[in-house]
């Protein structure tokens, strides 16, 4: 009888321990859901919303880093997929960055295996993108496992390019 009993009090533990976890599991879910992906600016000022499409963006997340000259202008705060399968990113800009209607955007990364972020080439156009346009030249992220194999299959083609000695 007393190691039934202590059965059912081991059991009434584990089960309360359980059921705490289970719920604190479900707060952090329902934290995260009412969240959602926005994305607030660290820094004070306006933005207003430009968008580009990329057809791959590895690696890039909301959040991520808009930069200019290698200087923080804004965030990525949004991304989808279009009808054609392609990723549409909203970029948040600065209020006092207009952009050329001409300027790039691409995907890069900071070091080899560092965090990607948007770096915007500026166009030398006289008109700019307005407010909700979109970016005519994008760049797709590049993917470093493609790059290395790339490099290692050059690498066995001017092998076999050379004459046997």
């Amino acid at each position: 009888m007393l190691v039934k009993e202590f059965y059912n009090r081991e059991e009434a533990k584990y089960l309360k321990i359980g059921f705490s976890v289970a719920l604190g599991i479900l707060a952090i879910v329902a934290c995260w859901r009412l969240a959602g992906n926005r994305v607030s600016h660290k820094e004070a000022g306006s933005y207003y919303a430009v968008q580009a499409r990329f057809n791959r963006t590895d690696g890039l997340l909301v959040g991520d880093m808009v930069r200019l000259a290698g200087m923080n202008v804004g965030r990525v705060v949004d991304a989808k997929l279009d009808d054609d399968f392609k990723a549409v990113l909203t970029l948040e800009v600065k209020d006092s960055v207009r952009l050329p209607d001409d300027s790039s955007a691409s995907i890069v990364s900071s070091g080899l295996m560092g965090a990607k972020y948007i770096e915007i080439e500026p166009g030398g156009s006289e008109d700019m993108i307005e407010p909700g346009g979109e970016f005519a030249y994008t760049q797709d992220a590049m993917v470093i496992e493609e790059l290395l194999d790339r490099i290692v299959n050059i690498g066995k083609a001017n092998r076999n390019k050379q004459p046997n000695k």
